[in-house]
């Protein structure tokens, strides 16, 4: 993990967590499978966000069938209607006690597909971690929809994860540039509707801002699987953390890409992961 100190930090002082979008059943599933659940078990992550996961009805889920074997808890959360008994939603998995699970609703377009947001809440050190994951309207002339989904996030972040509380960590493929409004808004740079927030871009300020670090792109056209939309390269995937906080937790402490590689040809998504280190341990701020 490339970053400012991750490397020096003791495991047990920090929270890693990852995101991924899994790109559904598309593509040669049967071998994707066992690379994204290889792929994640490596990470030894505290909370995996996953996007584009397919639910059945009576049957397990996509996230239930990556975290066979593994030990994982997992929290499917529906966000639209296939057909058929299908839905498409987000999840989130984890090797720790999930405290509380919700699913929590997006404003989204007539018309198009609905979006909500997977909250967990994760018994793990220094927690417990509130984890919010969610996948915005993708349709790029739908800038507007997406302008006011991260302001409802907003909004549910600050009535589950109050500031006087541990750090809540966002995960999700938000499907925005890193210098749109809702980026911009997420990272304190703009307001929407005359409110702001503030949440630190994992890769931004840590790896991303390192000298030679290069554009952070999860949707890669050298990727042939994503090269299929013919749609830019981008870096649409993010990991947000609210901190630091008072008490000095929730720094980022690094970020890279992860589950990149092809097997035997096969990648395991059409999007690359992101995995970052968060400071989750209390500090006392060091005397000048």
């Amino acid at each position: 993990m490339s970053g400012r100190s991750s490397s020096e930090t003791p495991r047990d002082a920090l929270w890693r967590v990852a995101t991924l979008n899994i790109w559904n059943r598309q593509g040669p599933w049967a071998q994707r499978l066992p690379l994204i659940r290889a792929g994640l078990e490596a990470l030894d992550a505290d909370a995996i966000g996953l996007q584009e996961v397919m639910g059945f009805s009576g049957l397990p889920s996509q996230a239930h069938e990556i975290a066979d074997g593994t030990g994982w808890n997992v929290h499917y959360a529906p966000a639209w209607e296939v057909g058929g008994g299908l839905t498409m939603g987000n999840a989130i998995l984890t090797r720790h006690p999930l405290l509380d699970v919700q699913i929590l609703p997006l404003p989204s377009p007539p018309g198009v597909d609905t979006r909500t947001v997977a909250f967990a809440r994760i018994d793990c050190a220094h927690g417990p971690m509130p984890v919010f994951v969610t996948h915005l309207t993708f349709q790029e002339h739908l800038a507007s929809a997406r302008r006011l989904q991260v302001r409802v996030l907003a909004n549910h972040v600050a009535a589950l994860a109050p500031i006087s509380g541990p750090p809540p960590v966002l995960l999700g493929d938000f499907n925005a540039d890193p210098d749109s409004d809702e980026m911009r808004f997420l990272r304190g740079l703009t307001t929407i509707d005359g409110t702001s927030v503030y949440f630190a871009d994992c890769w931004s300020t840590t790896s991303g801002a390192e000298p030679g670090a290069g554009p952070g792109w999860t949707y890669d056209r050298r990727n042939p699987y994503a090269l299929r939309s013919r749609e830019p390269s981008r870096r649409i995937d993010y990991v947000y953390v609210r901190g630091p906080t008072h008490h000095l937790c929730g720094e980022p402490l690094g970020a890279r890409l992860c589950l990149t590689d092809a097997v035997d040809g096969i990648y395991p998504s059409d999007h690359y992961g992101l995995v970052a280190e968060i400071y989750a341990a209390r500090r006392h701020h060091d005397p000048f």
